[in-house]
């Protein structure tokens, strides 16, 4: 069973609250600490070999859109709802931008979308 690594990138340095939930939903999270977390989620993806990234900042998207043009991951941005995630990692994203919605309902649902896709 695959146990997704999944960053999270935070803006105001927040993210405790989603990688609860991606624990929770059987995955292992890395916070990245501090302000403007959210640029170094591609950093951190490419470090760690993570399976997904999370980006969260008022717009929903610097940070997804930072990864996608430094390492190729693929992006969508703007998110501002769970379904909206889940819908990502089904078509595939690999880095999914959010507005402000730091909640374990998103952890777990994101975390358990990928599991769906990629469990063997």
């Amino acid at each position: 069973m695959n146990k997704p690594v999944v960053v999270i990138g935070h803006r105001m340095g927040k993210g405790q609250l989603v990688a609860k939930g991606i624990s929770e939903a059987g995955g292992t999270p890395i916070v990245i600490e501090g302000l403007a977390a959210d640029m170094k989620v591609g950093d951190v993806m490419k470090q760690n070999e993570a399976d997904l990234g999370i980006s969260f900042c008022g717009s929903g998207g610097a940070g997804a859109i930072n990864a996608h043009n430094l390492y190729g991951y693929t992006a969508r941005h703007g998110l501002r709802t769970v379904e909206a995630g889940v819908t990502a990692i089904n078509e595939g994203i690999q880095v999914i931008g959010f507005g402000f919605m730091d909640t374990e309902e998103l952890g777990k649902e994101i975390t358990k979308a990928w599991k769906t896709l990629y469990e063997s």
